[in-house]
């Protein structure tokens, strides 16, 4: 016989109710927008979520940690698998997704912000580092691993610097200078990355 009476989560369990971390969430990207990351804090956070800065700290233990939780699942969306079945296709899939990343308008305020910290900051640089490289370094490893596999590049050839070929322009341009991309600059920079890695 089934007991009808409801089972109670256990005391002291924290129910995290999503629509309060949701609107955490948004209001990080306000309160980024409104004064940057060094004069962010979690009482503003709080404030403009409307929720107690208790509310904050169940879910993030910092302002560091929440900021480098949402940038880091939104640098990983829309992350490609190599399967374009040649380097350039897969090369070039990697730099439209990055160079879509890098013009959002979260990310355009929030890395330029986070990369001055991390200069400040050695325990800051590297979750940054975690945070924006190791997703894509994962990717370009397979990019490499296939390519080898067809034929298109040597044995021992080097993922961390094929990353450094294809994506460092593009963070040059639209991180540091902070510039628009010319009409066709994908292709060209794909191309560039893949002559210099077969050459």
């Amino acid at each position: 016989m089934t007991d009808p009476t409801p089972r109670r989560a256990p005391a002291g369990a924290a129910v995290l109710r999503e629509d309060v971390t949701e609107a955490i969430r948004a209001a990080v990207f306000e309160e980024l927008a409104a004064v940057g990351f060094a004069r962010m804090s979690i009482e503003g956070i709080a404030r403009r979520a409307g929720v107690g800065k208790t509310a904050v700290y169940r879910r993030w233990k910092s302002k560091l940690s929440l900021v480098l939780d949402l940038v880091g699942a939104f640098a990983a969306q829309g992350l490609p698998a190599p399967a374009s079945g040649s380097l350039y296709g897969d090369v070039r899939a990697l730099l439209e997704v990055a160079s879509h990343a890098l013009r959002h308008p979260v990310a355009s305020q929030v890395i330029p912000d986070l990369l001055v910290e991390a200069a400040r900051h050695p325990e800051i640089a590297e979750t940054v580092k975690a945070v924006l490289l190791d997703g894509q370094q994962g990717v370009m490893t397979q990019i490499v691993r296939e390519a080898v596999a067809r034929g298109e590049l040597p044995e021992g050839t080097d993922p961390g610097k094929a990353l450094d070929l294809a994506v460092g322009p593009l963070y040059w341009r639209l991180v540091v200078v902070r510039t628009p991309l010319p009409k066709g600059y994908v292709d060209e920079l794909a191309r560039s990355a893949v002559a210099a890695l077969t050459a």
